[in-house]
């Protein structure tokens, strides 16, 4: 899978939230995006994963077969980010399966493997609205990383998570990843350190 953008550029009435952006994300590859709160990381992220139209130049999507139809990208795609929210009225082991009904989780892995990697079993069956902060995001990160997608978008990934959790996070990375585009939105190193190529969005103002 590859995304590549040519001259691109997107505004929110007058404001440019970036410009003449040119690059070409390659899967097995690892990029973060980064910049300062408010600089229009996370509106990057949400043009490579198809969500937001750009107002200037061209975004494609393609695999080994041929470019991809933008409205078909959403379905190679995954993303975690605060901004979005999980059924909390669920328990963990229904929220899992549910969303396994939307995107098919990576090859030989079930929803009680996925609940053990992420150390949350003692949790299984209460209501996702009586977890912690550090617990959602768990959730979150889940759903993201264990979907079968050739994308995985990132969006300020540790957030709520303590030491624990971030260490969590990176085996995540290194161990379901490696062969995937792998996009990590983010001011914060530590979510970001193994990522190969570093892009300032500042850059693109």
């Amino acid at each position: 899978m590859t995304i590549s953008l040519s001259d691109a550029g997107k505004r929110f009435n007058r404001d440019w939230i970036f410009r003449h952006f040119n690059y070409h994300f390659e899967a097995g590859q690892s990029y973060a995006i980064t910049g300062p709160n408010g600089s229009g990381k996370s509106t990057l992220l949400q043009v490579l994963g198809g969500g937001m139209m750009i107002s200037e130049g061209r975004c494609q999507w393609a695999r080994a077969t041929g470019n991809l139809d933008p409205e078909k990208v959403y379905t190679h795609v995954s993303i975690c980010a605060p901004y979005l929210e999980v059924v909390e009225e669920m328990t963990l082991k229904e929220f899992l399966d549910f969303h396994h009904g939307f995107k098919p989780f990576l090859a030989g892995i079930s929803t009680e493997d996925i609940i053990a990697a992420m150390g949350l079993e003692k949790a299984i069956n209460k209501q996702i609205r009586f977890y912690s902060s550090g617990m959602k995001q768990r959730v979150k990160l889940a759903q993201c990383i264990f979907a079968d997608t050739a994308i995985v978008l990132l969006d300020e990934p540790c957030t709520n998570l303590d030491a624990e959790g971030i260490a969590l996070y990176h085996r995540l990375i290194t161990e379901y990843c490696k062969n995937r585009l792998v996009v990590v939105s983010s001011n914060d190193e530590v979510e970001y350190q193994f990522c190969r190529e570093r892009i300032a969005i500042t850059h693109y103002k």
